[in-house]
Parts: structure tokens; C-alpha cells; sequence
């Protein structure tokens, strides 16, 4: 009876979901905390003269980590390509990014010994700055969106929330028949606006678009049976449009991190070359 428990303890234990920053029982996050704060110890214990920066011994090695580090991190969009299951599973190895890419803050800032200007080898260390922000960014809308996403669009997925708009323009273009002068204009404005026209910056902000369907209702004479369906119509498709356009703005918030995190890692590895060759090559 015992072994049916512990193996059915087992079963569930398989099927939980257990998400990239939870893996192995946050195993990346020991093993990157006790980095970080080894290299503290060492960085308050060590005596440079006159002072610490990146061309002392320990300068030195924290530098050759780092860019050792760095260059591993990048690969993880490489290692996307491959689905795998073992010990460096997907699932692993992006733990191990999110992880060891916080512990890179704590060695690339000792690594300064903060002694920072305007040179090449601040550039690096910004640029290395913003990449990490920029994967923090990345991680935490990851793991708030996706639910925001699900509650906005409900039971219906993409596809079906077009459909809807587009059964509700077939119901208030024949609605809007029996109406005349500016009530008719008013649906033909409604019926050519477009759910994917709203700005950048308006799809980011996600501030309400006034277009051409709430100028409709706004505007509309709603006097008689016919006017009164479109009114109740242009309502639906009002309200159909602004869940469509806060689908569009979650989805936006979820990939734009990755239109600076990655120009700006390519851009960190190219200002981390310069910094390499000019300490040993220039000094």
C-alpha cells in the first residue's frame, strides 16, 4: 500500500508543471547565487593597488568569465532549434540562461572595479546592463502575460475572435439597409474600420481607440427599430474591437522586449570584442 502511495506521489509529481524558473528545484539559482556571492567575498578580501578595476589578477579572471558567460548565453537561440529531454533539456538550459545571466550583473560590475568612463569598455558594460533589463523584462512579462492573454480571449481563440467581427459587420451591413443619409454613412465608416490600424505606441499604451465604429454610435440618430439594431450592433462590435486590439497589445508586450534584447546582445558582443582586443593589443 505504501509503494502504490509512493508511486502515485511519484505520478503526480511527474505531471505538475514545473516552469524554467522553478527547474530542478531552483537549481540555476543556487548555483548562481553562490557564484555571485563568492565573487563578493573575494572582491571585498583582495587588496589591488591602488585600487580594484579590470587589470589586476582578479580583474583579469572575473573578465575572462564574463566573456566566457556572455558568449554561452547568447547561444541559447541556437539551442531552441533542438527539443530535448535530458539533463540539458530546453528547460534546463533556459533556466540556467535567466539565472547565470543575473549572476553576470554582480561579476561584470565587480570586473569594472567601478571605475567607468566614456570608453569602449563602458560601452560593453552598458550594453550588458541593457541586455540583462531587457531579459528581465523579458522573463516577467512571460510569466504574467500568457494568463492576461487567456482571460482576455476567453474560450475563443484568435481566429474566432476575427470571425465574431466579421459576423457582426455581416449583421450591420444588412441592418444598416433600411437607414439614410448620415445614420447610413456613420455604419459605412463603422464597416471599413480596420481592428489592426491603431498605432504602435497606441497598441503598447493600450489606450482606447475613438475610431470610426464608437464615432458611429456616438453619432447615430437611433429614432427608429432599424437604427436602434445598428446602435446595438455598433455596441458589440465596439466591444469586440477593443478586445481584439488588447489581445494585439498583450501579444505586442510580448515580443517587442525581444526587438532590443537581441539587436543589443549582437551589438554587446561586438563592443565586448573591441573591449578584449583594446586591453591587449592597445594597453
Amino acid at each position: 500500500m505504501a509503494m502504490a502511495g509512493g508511486r502515485q506521489t511519484d505520478r503526480v509529481k511527474a505531471f505538475r508543471h514545473e516552469g524554467y524558473l522553478r527547474h530542478a528545484q531552483f537549481r540555476w539559482a543556487k548555483i548562481g547565487a553562490v557564484a555571485a556571492i563568492a565573487a563578493i567575498a573575494v572582491y571585498l578580501f583582495h587588496d589591488p593597488d591602488p585600487r580594484p578595476n579590470g587589470g589586476t589578477w582578479y580583474g583579469y579572471t572575473l573578465g575572462t568569465i564574463g566573456a566566457l558567460l556572455i558568449l554561452w548565453l547568447t547561444a541559447l537561440g541556437i539551442r531552441k532549434r533542438t527539443m530535448t529531454r535530458n539533463a540539458w533539456s530546453l528547460k534546463a538550459w533556459t533556466s540556467a540562461h535567466v539565472y547565470l545571466g543575473l549572476t553576470l550583473l554582480v561579476i561584470g560590475t565587480l570586473h569594472t572595479g567601478f571605475q567607468l568612463g566614456w570608453n569602449v569598455h563602458t560601452l560593453a558594460y552598458a550594453l550588458m546592463v541593457l541586455v540583462i533589463a531587457s531579459g528581465m523584462f523579458g522573463v516577467v512579462v512571460y510569466s504574467l502575460l500568457p494568463r492576461m492573454l487567456s482571460d482576455n480571449r476567453g474560450e475563443l481563440t484568435e481566429t474566432q475572435m476575427l470571425d465574431n467581427l466579421r459576423s457582426i459587420d455581416r449583421q450591420l451591413n444588412d441592418a444598416a439597409q433600411p437607414l439614410e443619409g448620415a445614420n447610413a454613412a456613420l455604419i459605412v465608416g463603422a464597416l471599413a474600420e480596420d481592428a489592426f490600424a491603431s498605432g504602435l505606441w497606441a497598441r503598447l499604451s493600450g489606450r482606447e481607440r475613438r475610431g470610426a465604429t464608437w464615432l458611429a454610435r456616438e453619432r447615430l440618430d437611433a429614432s427608429d427599430a432599424a437604427s436602434v439594431r445598428a446602435e446595438i450592433l455598433l455596441g458589440r462590435k465596439l466591444e469586440m474591437l477593443r478586445q481584439i486590439q488588447q489581445h494585439l497589445r498583450l501579444r505586442a508586450l510580448l515580443e517587442i522586449w525581444l526587438y532590443v534584447h537581441v539587436p543589443v546582445t549582437i551589438a554587446l558582443i561586438a563592443a565586448l570584442a573591441a573591449h578584449i582586443v583594446s586591453v591587449f593589443f592597445y594597453w
